[in-house]
């Protein structure tokens, strides 16, 4: 939960809602996928080892995982990668051990689809690339967690609503980060796209994740969707509005409205 709390401003609270089974597992897999997420987004390693690093991370994961082989694939960048990257088996040591499995699938997929787009060194050209790079990076998570409430809960979800659960809120900060984005050379809006076509994709999407949340009847696993889905709305309505991000005091506040309306 210390290694969580400094990597996630989205995720920390809410999995602090969930009971402590469903904790553990949502903790592992996010911090999984956050390890091949830092690497994907490392500011100094070149493109090259990047993708090295995570098509071999995809393979182990899809074979028997073995902590020492990964440790020594990272070995080279001890100084270079954070903590939550080299410890990725760490993580999945904590992890429930009927749901080990399909976290090491999820993640396994997610950082061959990391490799895919850094070696198109992250160039949108069309809404079909959007849409896929979008699913890599966000759609997975949503579709993770959807298996892991009908492994705790058995509720049942909807696929392309979880998806699109997670594209509406990686849209917002694609959004939220499109001059930092630019300045690296990183292009996330499709060719001829301008603020407000992106405006309509996130609203789309989030939209469709409304949806989603409307399937879940467990009051801890619904406060923990509603919750990073409350503040992207609000985000979206703050970008509009010109802001650069909500205030620490509108989280705040947002968080007592999610718990309350639960």
């Amino acid at each position: 939960m210390d290694m969580l709390k400094k990597t996630s401003r989205t995720f920390y609270i809410p999995i602090t809602f969930l009971e402590p089974t469903l904790k553990k597992a949502v903790a592992s897999a996010y911090l999984c996928m956050r390890a091949i997420d830092e690497i994907e987004d490392h500011e100094t390693l070149d493109s090259q080892a990047k993708q090295r690093l995570l098509l071999e991370t995809s393979k182990m994961l899809v074979n028997d995982f073995d902590k020492k082989e990964y440790e020594m694939l990272v070995a080279p960048y001890q100084e270079t990668l954070p903590a939550v990257s080299l410890r990725l088996g760490d993580w999945l040591e904590i992890c429930p051990k009927d749901l080990v499995e399909t976290v090491k699938t999820y993640t396994a997929e997610m950082a061959e689809g990391m490799a895919k787009w850094t070696k198109k060194e992250w160039q949108v050209k069309t809404k079909e690339d959007l849409d896929e790079y979008t699913y890599y990076v966000a759609g997975l998570v949503g579709v993770m967690l959807s298996d892991l409430w009908k492994w705790n809960a058995d509720i049942e979800t909807d696929r392309d609503l979880a998806i699109a659960y997670g594209r509406g809120l990686q849209a917002v900060n694609i959004l939220r980060n499109k001059e930092e984005d630019s300045e690296r050379g990183v292009q996330f809006f499709p060719e001829g796209w301008t603020r407000a076509d992106m405006f309509e994709y996130a609203e789309g999407n989030l939209a469709k994740a409304d949806e989603y949340i409307k399937s879940i009847n467990r009051k801890s696993i619904l406060l923990f969707c509603k919750l990073p889905l409350a503040l992207a709305h609000k985000t979206l309505k703050a970008l509009k509005n010109g802001q650069e991000k909500m205030s620490r005091s509108e989280v705040e506040e947002t968080v007592v409205e999610v718990q309350a309306e639960v």
